[in-house]
């Protein structure tokens, strides 16, 4: 059986790289979207180890220990990661598995995987856009706004290096070229 891929995608919020990854996985239901562990507390509309593999603090710095995540950070002090299980079984399985993570994520991906991950970054059409589309979302103050456009800003200089790069213009050609990158260019 030949073994799936794995495929890290970034990029800065508010360049859609959810929503193009959705789409995708709309058209390719055979490639699955990894699901990460927390240990933040589960809300409401959470499904466990669906929406989240959820943990308590103390169980997820054991797995940190025990060297069970690909990658892993502390957010809003909880901490986010990716276990390393699950996406290793679902490659022997032959299945392509997608990351959707953050820059320095994506980069400790690479360091552990080497030639076996390809990344992936969404580009924005434009930083006059990708604001647009944040002050379009409502749920943002302005402060909060610039503080992401800075943060993109130091994101898509670490996008030189990415394997590839999508800007997400026009929806259905994004998805199209990831369809591409994925399918064809991967080997």
């Amino acid at each position: 059986m030949k073994e799936g891929k794995l495929i890290v995608i970034s990029g800065p919020s508010g360049a859609g790289k959810g929503t193009v990854i959705k789409k995708y996985l709309e058209k390719h239901p055979e490639d699955e979207l990894s699901v990460s562990m927390t240990s933040r507390p589960m809300r409401d509309n959470d499904i466990a180890n669906v929406t989240y593999y959820f943990k308590t603090k103390e169980e997820f710095e054991k797995a940190i220990l025990n060297g069970e995540l690909l990658e892993y950070a502390m957010y809003n002090g909880n901490y986010y990661g990716t276990p390393k299980n699950e996406v290793e079984k679902r490659i022997k399985k032959g299945i392509n598995v997608i990351l959707e993570i953050e820059v320095v994520g994506a980069m400790n991906v690479k360091k552990m995987m080497g030639d076996k991950c390809t990344l992936i970054f969404i580009m924005p059409p434009s930083m006059e856009e990708l604001k647009e589309r944040l002050m379009n979302r409502g749920t943002d103050s302005m402060e909060s706004i610039k503080g992401r456009l800075d943060i993109a800003k130091k994101e898509i200089k670490e996008s030189k290096k990415y394997d590839f790069k999508v800007v997400n213009d026009d929806l259905d050609k994004a998805v199209s070229e990831l369809e591409d990158i994925i399918k064809n260019n991967i080997i």
